[in-house]
């Protein structure tokens, strides 16, 4: 009865958090502010770097930090439903913080694959760091470091962004295994990575290839994409 009851919580906190993920911000935002179908545009991502290009500073601020706050709130909210609820099976145990890490991961999956666009939307980079900022905001804080210091050296915010989750995972493995951790944290640091390098497969091909888009750059409009782009 509390395993079946805690497996409910789960997925309706993943349910939850999916949809919360899939609201397209930037596509609302841009055509509301700046009257631009994003997915016209650029690469078609949803995310706030084609939004900077292709409908402006204010709209991409805008609907990066509200691309942040679902990953927050999706994991705020998944703890506020499962509580202190607990099961063990084996020698595992599962409460709150593994509803949250599900959670933050189903935001980010809903974020990257929305079910308002057909299964399309953005990198899922800001909704990872979201989920990060409420489960442990120092390392939201540190993966952000890198990915501002890597994205503005280097002026791809793609390299940034692939640094600053790899650079995040990377930092939860020593803390995990020496410093004792929760491996949940671990958990979603390694899957949200996993999901962020998938949806920057192209931008990785054209960072070999020397031909990425650099911040800054305008995005120009597009009919027909054969690949996705940053």
């Amino acid at each position: 009865m509390i395993v079946a009851m805690m497996i409910a919580r789960y997925l309706a906190s993943m349910i939850i958090a999916y949809l919360l993920g899939s609201i397209p911000f930037g596509l609302i935002l841009g055509k509301a502010i700046a009257g631009v179908d994003i997915r016209q545009w650029g690469s078609g991502k949803t995310g706030a770097t084609n939004v900077l290009r292709s409908a402006g500073k204010k709209v991409a601020i805008t609907s990066g930090l509200l691309d942040i706050a679902k990953g927050a709130i999706a994991v705020l909210f998944a703890g506020l439903i499962i509580g202190k609820s607990y099961m063990a099976i084996g020698n595992f145990g599962f409460g709150a913080l593994f509803g949250q890490v599900l959670a933050g991961l189903a935001a980010v999956a809903g974020h990257n694959w929305s079910i308002f666009l057909k299964f399309r939307g953005g990198s899922g980079v800001a909704t990872f760091f979201g989920g990060w900022i409420a489960m442990v905001p120092l390392v939201a804080i540190f993966g952000g470091e890198i990915l501002f210091l890597g994205a503005t050296s280097t002026l791809f915010v793609s390299l940034g962004s692939i640094a600053g989750v790899v650079g995040t995972y990377a930092i939860l493995i020593p803390l995990t295994i020496i410093n004792g951790w929760p491996i949940e944290y671990l958990i979603y640091a390694f899957f949200g990575t996993v999901m962020i390098i998938y949806t920057h497969r192209g931008n990785i091909v054209r960072l070999f290839k020397g031909i990425e888009r650099k911040l800054g750059e305008k995005a120009d409009k597009v009919h027909v994409r054969t690949e996705d782009q940053r």
